[in-house]
């Protein structure tokens, strides 16, 4: 049957409020609406394809319609779509934890379920708040977090307290806890000594926070490597190494935010490998299921969770549950993705779209108006300048990019006047090169080199 979009549109402009949306533009632009997927592209109602260029926002791992991953889910609708894991338990839900605890760094042996990202680290903000309460040796009341500049981990209160976006947080700002806030060394490629040099100085601010604020902080929470709503903000080589040392110098607990950053995006499976850093808390999200259905991990060392244990009179159960915890079938997709990052190599086709995006994107240098290209592995910010000064916010040049692109097959997000490039690990390199090719002839189409 064929679809009616206008119709469809209307009925969306009537009903529905999108997230992260200036609505009263959207209803104008005609946006796609998705009907199909196939691979690494998308179907509107219209029938025009589009290549996912941000991996359907940055969850998606082996494209679409998987036929792994789809017998997978349809395998567990057959058994189970859905049990609570409060007091009961679920097969896949057993499963998936056996594997990520084979799989994440060292030491993190018990997984605790939610249904998103932001929902994982406010699960890992109660539990570094109540560990420290009722460890044996030492108990405290430590009741503040550590947070870097840039960062972003969610909307919800919990998280915004920890972020530091302003457009995301400051209107909320009489809502959130106080938090502690400190900057993060910048990769600079360009100028080896420099970033040496912030990688000294913030490591120091980092260690001189902690010495002031001893005993008060619960935990220093970090994106592995790239703040990723930041416009792929890359960190400086070894910071995360040097945080890792410096908690445990100072009793802290180092919460690992790997919800964007995991499953392959950044060059390995996990980001922390990198730097040969495990966490003692550890969150994962979005490619967790291979783009597929909701699910968040949070995953704690052993001494963290014993401190829990104990008569059920005693309270020192952890409070927190979700009724979708651990849901069967996202727990099956989950496991389904797993095991294809092994059989398809995934790891090693990052590493070949790592170079290809790196070789495709260079010519883009030389425009006058692309302050930046960032990249760490499949990650890609391209950040556009006027002159090296923003463009006023009324001209919303990123959007307009993302809409050239658009107009060209090709669906990819912009923060701002940051374009963010996110192609699936998995995608052939193919499609990748095609998704450079019309990012470079969007960016001409908005900013023309002759015109600036």
């Amino acid at each position: 049957m064929k679809l009616d979009s206008q119709k469809l549109r209307d009925r969306d402009n009537a009903s529905v409020w999108h997230p992260f949306t200036a609505m009263s533009e959207y209803r104008h632009e005609q946006a796609p609406i998705i009907v199909e997927a196939n691979g690494f592209h998308l179907t509107d109602a219209d029938g025009k394809r589009y290549l996912d260029g941000h991996s359907s926002l940055w969850c998606n791992i082996h494209g679409h319609r998987v036929p792994a991953i789809d017998a997978a889910i349809r395998n567990q609708l057959d058994r189970v779509a859905h049990s609570t894991l409060l007091g009961l338990s679920n097969e896949p839900s057993i499963e998936l934890a056996d594997e990520l605890v084979r799989r994440t760094p060292a030491d993190l042996t018990k997984v605790f379920y939610s249904d998103c990202g932001a929902a994982g680290v406010e699960v890992a903000l109660k539990i570094a708040y109540q560990y420290y309460q009722q460890r044996s040796n030492q108990p405290q009341q430590r009741d503040k977090f550590i947070y870097f500049d840039g960062a972003y981990h969610g909307d919800t209160i919990g998280t915004m307290s920890i972020g530091s976006i302003s457009r995301f947080k400051n209107l909320y700002s009489p809502l959130l806890f106080p938090a502690v806030w400190t900057s993060v060394p910048s990769a600079s490629p360009d100028d080896p000594d420099r970033e040496q040099q912030q990688l000294d100085h913030w490591s120091q601010e980092l260690d001189r926070l902690l010495t002031l604020h001893q005993g008060t902080i619960a935990g220093v929470v970090i994106e592995p490597l790239v703040q990723a709503a930041a416009g792929i903000k890359v960190q400086a080589a070894g910071f995360l190494g040097r945080v890792r040392a410096i908690t445990k110098k100072h009793d802290t607990l180092l919460i690992a935010d790997e919800i964007a950053v995991g499953f392959g995006r950044t060059g390995t499976l996990f980001a922390c490998e990198q730097e040969s850093v495990s966490p003692d808390i550890l969150i994962l999200s979005k490619g967790l299921t291979g783009g597929y259905l909701p699910l968040a991990a949070t995953l704690v060392t052993d001494p963290i969770y014993e401190a829990f244990l104990g008569d059920p009179w005693l309270g020192r159960t952890f409070y927190h549950g979700h009724t979708y915890t651990g849901n069967p079938l996202a727990c099956a997709a989950a496991l389904a993705s797993l095991r294809l990052i092994d059989e398809h190599h995934v790891l090693s086709n990052v590493r070949r779209l790592e170079c290809a995006l790196k070789r495709e994107l260079e010519p883009l240098k030389a425009h006058p108006q692309v302050e930046t290209i960032r990249q760490q592995g499949t990650m890609v910010g391209i950040e556009l300048s006027d002159g090296g000064k923003p463009f006023s916010p009324e001209r919303r040049i990123g959007h307009h990019v993302t809409l050239a692109c658009r107009q060209r097959g090709v669906v990819v997000r912009n923060i701002a006047e940051v374009l963010v490039l996110m192609p699936a690990p998995a995608m052939p390199e193919s499609l990748v090169i095609e998704l450079c090719q019309v990012v470079r002839d969007s960016i001409a189409d908005v900013l023309p080199p002759s015109a600036c």
